[in-house]
């Protein structure tokens, strides 16, 4: 497997100096500073490309290249944003970057309310709380019939939790929900983010899974054609928010995609983190299942509760299997060589990392991307693919 390590670009307190001494030697980073919707100029990938090979790295995998909501609500000026898009493929085809994750979240992206959860050694990680969510969305935001999304022992925690709060809480929690968090598409404040829930609730999981469908019968001939391979990253957490619908969160929904256009361009991007976030989905049969169309992988544990929360755990040390998961993408690598099937290793990058150490209070660090929580999340995921690796060329017992 390729390890990999999320970049933000050159305002990143990570350098790629730093990087590459974690032993890290590909690059997942996007041009964030290029307009949700703008098509990618081929100069400024280059550009990009040429700082990161310039350190001795690989820019192995592009996350993200944004959707506009139009094109996920096939609204508005939909078409030349998907011709965009199309264009933003070419480009980073013919600068040899063949690799893109993109998601089909409606509204909000990746959501937490808690960025400084505290763990028991004083590191700190982030957590998905479903009353202090709950507590946001019915009685902040106030979204019409909320309660109706809500268990009745949801709903009493989160009353009392409501009451807890002083305003400085309350603004924290609305901060860390809407208004966006790293490699997200954006942010949104209160009447903003009413009116695209209201957009997309109308749409319903098959209105929108019909508008994912529809994008990728236009988008994956022209990655095709420019030797690039689309991976869809499942929806964070991998249930709905704010009753809106939610189209990759399942075994069943990342078949329906794949079926749908049935391409090695259309792949996925195996999150364990958020596929893991429901105990219903099998993190290594899912490998071994669609493992042909698996070219990008985030490793990250989390520990699970019985109301949907959850917090992220050590990367050895939670509720989904590493081991196992890990075991089964080094399977599917097997597969490939021996079949001489021509891909790249499938590139993985420890996804999140606790804050720790002489980093915590430090400012301009983004949450979950923590230099130390990353490299020893690095660390373990490297002895276990080692250890796996060892066993399977020379036979070693397990």
């Amino acid at each position: 497997m390729k390890e990999t390590w999320r970049w933000f670009g050159p305002n990143d307190t990570v350098s790629l100096q730093s990087i590459a001494q974690a032993g890290a030697t590909g690059i997942v980073t996007s041009l964030h500073h290029i307009p949700t919707g703008a098509a990618w100029p081929l100069e400024e990938v280059l550009e990009r490309k040429k700082i990161i090979e310039d350190q001795g790295l690989e820019w192995a995998v592009i996350e993200s290249i944004p959707l506009h909501n139009d094109i996920k609500t096939r609204t508005g000026n939909y078409q030349q944003y998907i011709d965009n898009y199309k264009q933003s493929i070419r480009n980073v085809g013919a600068a040899g970057v063949y690799d893109v994750c993109y998601n089909f979240m409606p509204v909000v992206d990746w959501t937490r309310t808690n960025l400084n959860y505290t763990l028991p050694n004083n590191a700190r990680a982030l957590r998905f709380e479903m009353s202090d969510f709950a507590a946001y969305d019915v009685y902040i935001l106030q979204r019409p019939g909320a309660e109706q999304d809500y268990q009745p022992e949801v709903l009493t925690k989160a009353k009392a939790r409501l009451d807890a709060m002083s305003s400085e809480e309350k603004v924290l929690l609305e901060k860390n929900i809407i208004a966006g968090l790293p490699g997200g598409e954006g942010s949104y404040d209160r009447d903003g983010i009413r009116a695209a829930i209201d957009l997309f609730i109308k749409m319903g999981d098959d209105g929108m899974r019909a508008n994912l469908f529809a994008f990728l019968r236009e988008i994956i001939p022209v990655a095709e054609e420019a030797g690039v391979r689309m991976c869809i990253h499942p929806d964070d957490p991998p249930f709905s928010l704010f009753g809106l619908p939610r189209v990759v969160s399942t075994a069943d929904d990342a078949r329906a995609l794949l079926n749908a256009v049935p391409s090695p361009a259309n792949g996925l991007t195996l999150c364990a983190g958020s596929y893991g976030a429901r105990c219903d989905n099998d993190l290594v049969a899912m490998a071994r299942e669609f493992g042909e169309r698996i070219y990008f992988v985030h490793l990250r544990n989390i520990k699970r509760e019985a109301d949907g929360s959850f917090f992220e755990s050590d990367h050895l040390d939670g509720d989904n299997d590493m081991v196992g998961l890990i075991d089964a993408l080094l399977e599917e690598e097997s597969r490939r060589k021996q079949q001489g099937i021509n891909l790249p290793a499938i590139a993985m990058r420890p996804d999140h990392g606790h804050l720790m150490g002489d980093e915590i209070g430090k400012p301009g660090i983004n949450p979950g991307y923590s230099y130390a929580g990353r490299m020893k999340g690095l660390a373990e995921l490297r002895g276990v693919i080692h250890a796996l690796t060892q066993v399977r060329t020379h036979g070693l017992h397990r």
